[in-house]
């Protein structure tokens, strides 16, 4: 594989997205060098300096704190040289003044990244997971608010896509096949897809 990759991987809440980036980075790192950063983690470090206590209270913040700090992510994330940075975010926030783009275009700018991927799964699957991550506050919905996000999400990595001309491609993690999903999203990054 030439040239370092800066992959953005996105997925809505309960679909298993960490999960496959873990997975997916272990099989790159037999290759190259593999990094993963959350996006929401970095954007955390500084929101704890304006008081936020928990990574779910910062999508109540006003939405122009919410751009500030997510400004100060992406130049952290555009400065890294790694073999594979893979990026773990959000397409959208819900907040309090409406649905907010996680990658708005002058963020998908800063990252400027070469890969685009997508983690979905059966709308049924996901309600069950977020009903039972006891880990996480995530808000209810029904497997028709859930499918009607996944759709929303597909719409936006496509105009992601289109703002970038990076590629973007859709790998779906199943109850049971994560593995087969990691192995997914590494081919695509390492070249290996047919």
């Amino acid at each position: 594989m030439a040239g370092n990759k800066r992959a953005i991987i996105v997925g809505i809440p309960g679909v298993g997205k960490t999960t496959v980036i873990t997975r997916a980075a272990e099989l790159l790192s037999k290759k190259r060098k593999a990094t993963v950063v959350t996006y929401g983690t970095l954007m955390f470090e500084e929101a704890k300096k304006i008081g936020v206590k928990s990574r779910d209270d910062m999508r109540k913040l006003p939405v122009a704190k919410q751009k500030k700090l997510q400004e100060t992510a992406a130049r952290r994330i555009a400065r890294m040289r790694d073999s594979v940075v893979i990026v773990d975010t959000h397409l959208f926030i819900s907040t309090q003044e409406g649905y907010y783009p996680g990658l708005p275009m002058r963020l998908i700018t800063i990252m400027d990244p070469t890969n685009l991927i997508m983690v979905a799964a059966d709308p049924q699957q996901i309600a069950q997971r977020r009903k039972n991550d006891p880990t996480r506050q995530r808000d209810a919905a029904s497997p028709e608010a859930i499918k009607n996000d996944l759709d929303f999400s597909k719409m936006m990595l496509a105009s992601c896509s289109i703002l970038t001309g990076a590629p973007f491609a859709i790998v779906t993690n199943d109850d049971g096949r994560v593995d087969e999903a990691a192995q997914s999203v590494a081919g695509i990054l390492a070249g290996d897809q047919k």
